[in-house]
C-alpha cells in the first residue's frame, strides 16, 4: 500500500469542488495526489459522514483541507480517524465541541456575512442561505476581479441553516489529536482575522499564515499562500 497521503481539499459554504481549482495543480507539480470532495452543505455530522465514506474509499492516510465550513466538517470526520494525518484549516471554522460555525463567526467583530445572504424555505424542512448575487464579490472575494466573482456568484452552492448552527459533536474534536495549520486573509469579511487567530492558537497550530489585504476566497486569490500551507504539512509527516 501506498502510505504518501493523499490531500482531500473540503470547500465550505458558498463554494464549490472547483474553488480549488488553482491549489491542485501546484499540489500536482510536487507529485502529490489530491482530490476535491464534494461537500453536500447539510448538516455537520451528515456532511463528515460523507466525508468519512470518501476518506474509506481512498483507503490510505489524509491530510484533510477544509475551506469555510469545511473546518466544521473536517474537524468531525477527523475525530478518532487514524486515517487522517494533519488537518489545514483555509479561512475556517476549528471548533470545540459544541460550537457552531455562527457562533464563532461572531465571536469577534468583523463579519459582514449576515446582511448579505438571502434566505428561503426548502421542501425538506428548514431554511438555506446564499449570498445575494450584487453582494457577492465585496462579501466574499474582494480581491479577485469582477467577472470571476460573478461566476463565483452564479456558481455558489447554497448551505442550510441547520449546518451553520450544528454545533461540533465530537467529545474530542481533530485538531486536538492532530497536527494543524491555518492560513487566513486578514481582510476576510466572513470570519473576522481575530476568530482565525484565536483559533489557530486555541488549536495549538504548527503553522499560521495571516495574508494582509486577503479575502475568504483565499484557494482562489492566494493559491500559493494556501498550497504552500499544505506542503508544510506534508514536509512534517514525512519528517
Amino acid at each position: 500500500m501506498n502510505d504518501q497521503p493523499v490531500i482531500v481539499l473540503v470547500h465550505g459554504a458558498f463554494a464549490e469542488s472547483a474553488s480549488w481549482n488553482r491549489v491542485l495543480p501546484r499540489l500536482h507539480s510536487h507529485a502529490l495526489t489530491a482530490v476535491a470532495a464534494a461537500n453536500p452543505l447539510r448538516s455537520v455530522e451528515g456532511d463528515a459522514t460523507y466525508l468519512r465514506d470518501v476518506i474509506a474509499g481512498i483507503g490510505r492516510p489524509v491530510i484533510l483541507v477544509g475551506h469555510s465550513y469545511g473546518g466544521m466538517v473536517i474537524t468531525q470526520a477527523a475525530a478518532g480517524n487514524p486515517a487522517v494525518r494533519a488537518l489545514v484549516y483555509v479561512a475556517a471554522f476549528a471548533p470545540e465541541p459544541g460550537e457552531s460555525a455562527l457562533l464563532l463567526s461572531g465571536k469577534f467583530e468583523g463579519s459582514t456575512l449576515g446582511g448579505a445572504l438571502v434566505t428561503y424555505p426548502v421542501a425538506t424542512g428548514g431554511t438555506e442561505f446564499r449570498i445575494a448575487e450584487d453582494r457577492f464579490h465585496h462579501q466574499f472575494c474582494a480581491d479577485l476581479d469582477a467577472g470571476e466573482a460573478a461566476l463565483m456568484a452564479a456558481t455558489q452552492r447554497p448551505v442550510t441553516e441547520r449546518a451553520l448552527t450544528e454545533g461540533l459533536a465530537a467529545t474530542e474534536p481533530g485538531w486536538r489529536t492532530t497536527p494543524s495549520w491555518f492560513v487566513f486573509g486578514e481582510g476576510d469579511l466572513n470570519i473576522p482575522a481575530a476568530a482565525a487567530r484565536f483559533m489557530a492558537e486555541r488549536a495549538s497550530a504548527r503553522g499560521t499564515r495571516e495574508i494582509p489585504g486577503a479575502s475568504h476566497a483565499l484557494a482562489a486569490s492566494q493559491p500559493d499562500a494556501v498550497a504552500d500551507t499544505i506542503l508544510e504539512a506534508v514536509r512534517h509527516l514525512r519528517d
